[in-house]
Order: structure tokens, then C-alpha cells, then sequence
């Protein structure tokens, strides 16, 4: 289903920041993540709206502003075309602006709330592993490490594809904050659903130790 994206302008403190990650799922055979920037998650207000919201910038445009949590924003973006291919609320975020910066010294609590962000290629490089969603709305959302991505599953080879949002964690495999989660079926047409029950986890983080 398309949507006629609509420009909005929003201001808000940033409350996390998340690498904008797609994956690509087929069967077991193949679990491709893709790095495409980042999505900001504020509290504040959209056309005058207040609430909680979220909106995916560029890589270039993190580190040339360099985002963090505290952080009192504003700009423009555009509503999504395709509700399904991104998570975060709004796209081609644009006249970004400080109303305020919050103090880049002070400790954070764990888990890990990175400064500067990594950037696409650390993440690439890492590879993730499946998150469980209460972890991911818990103690994980303000994570650098966390993201809830968009997934597409290719469901009929070359014809059609099924979609949905997964969350997973680049972080150290020694963190005491992270928990797979159950297995995620992935369907194929005419066949039982496969089940990610971790081996893939262990092929896209081969190449780190514990505390990497």
C-alpha cells in the first residue's frame, strides 16, 4: 500500500538513537542486514502534536551534528511512503537545527550509550543477533546497540515478499542485558515455517569475541 507522503515540521528532545537497519530474510539460508543511518527517537511535538515520535536521518547528517540523547532538536521530514519499509515515523529529515545540547560529559547508565555513534560500517562489521522485544522496549531502547528493524521475508521467490519489524542487538555478546528471545518462524509459500532459533546469530557474529 502507498502513501502520499506529506512534509511535517517537529521539535523534541532525543531520548535514543538507533542504527535504521533493513534486513532481508529467506528461509534459513540467508539473513542479510543492511545499515541505511539512523533513527532518532524524541519526545516532543509534530505540526503542533505532542507525543513521542521517531525520524530516520542519513549517516552524513549524524556525524555532521552529532546526536545525543538530551539532545533538544528541531527540523522537517516527510511522512512515509511505505508504511512497511522503515520504522521510525518519518523520513528525509531536512533545516535540522539545536534548540538545546545536552552535556556530552556527564555519565550514562548502561546498557551502552555510545558517543560518538558507530557508524554503518562498525555495524556491518559486528553482524546481530536477535533481540527479544521486552528487552528491546526495556533496558535496550536507549541502547547505540539496539534497532528495530524492517523485515522482509522472501515468502514466493522473485514474486512476492511478507513484512514485519524485528528487533536485534549489535552489542557484546557478554552483556548481562541481552536475551534472544523466542524462535522466529519464516515462512516460504507451500512449506512449514523455518525457525531462526539462534544458529544464524552465531554464523553473523563469528568473527567477535565475548567482550567485542
Amino acid at each position: 500500500m502507498r502513501n502520499e507522503p506529506e512534509k511535517r515540521t517537529w521539535s523534541g528532545t532525543i531520548v535514543s538513537i538507533q542504527p535504521r537497519t533493513t534486513v532481508w530474510r529467506y528461509r534459513l539460508d540467508n539473513r542479510t542486514h543492511s545499515h541505511i543511518g539512523y533513527n532518532l527517537f524524541l519526545d516532543g511535538e509534530v505540526n503542533g502534536l505532542a507525543g513521542p515520535f521517531s525520524v530516520a536521518i542519513s549517516e552524513k547528517q549524524q556525524q555532521k551534528y552529532e546526536f545525543f540523547i538530551g539532545d533538544e532538536i528541531k527540523g522537517t521530514a516527510w511522512t512515509k511512503m511505505y508504511p512497511f519499509t522503515d520504522y521510525a515515523d518519518y523520513y528525509r529529515a531536512g533545516a535540522l537545527r539545536f534548540i538545546h545540547r545536552a552535556d556530552r560529559e556527564e555519565p550514562v547508565p548502561p546498557p551502552h550509550i555510545i558517543f560518538p555513534m558507530p557508524d554503518m560500517a562498525t555495524y556491518d562489521w559486528r553482524g546481530g543477533r536477535m533481540l527479544s522485544a521486552a528487552c528491546y522496549k526495556g533496558k535496550c531502547f536507549q541502547c547505540a546497540w539496539a534497532t528495530m528493524a524492517a523485515v522482509a521475508i522472501e515468502y514466493e521467490w522473485g514474486v512476492r515478499q511478507k513484512y514485519r519489524f524485528e528487533s536485534f542487538c549489535y552489542g557484546p555478546k557478554s552483556c548481562k542485558f541481552y536475551k534472544m528471545g523466542k524462535p522466529r518462524a519464516v515462512p516460504y509459500k507451500g512449506e512449514s515455517p523455518s525457525y531462526d532459533d539462534g544458529c544464524l546469530d552465531e554464523i553473523l557474529t563469528q568473527d567477535r569475541w565475548l567482550d567485542d
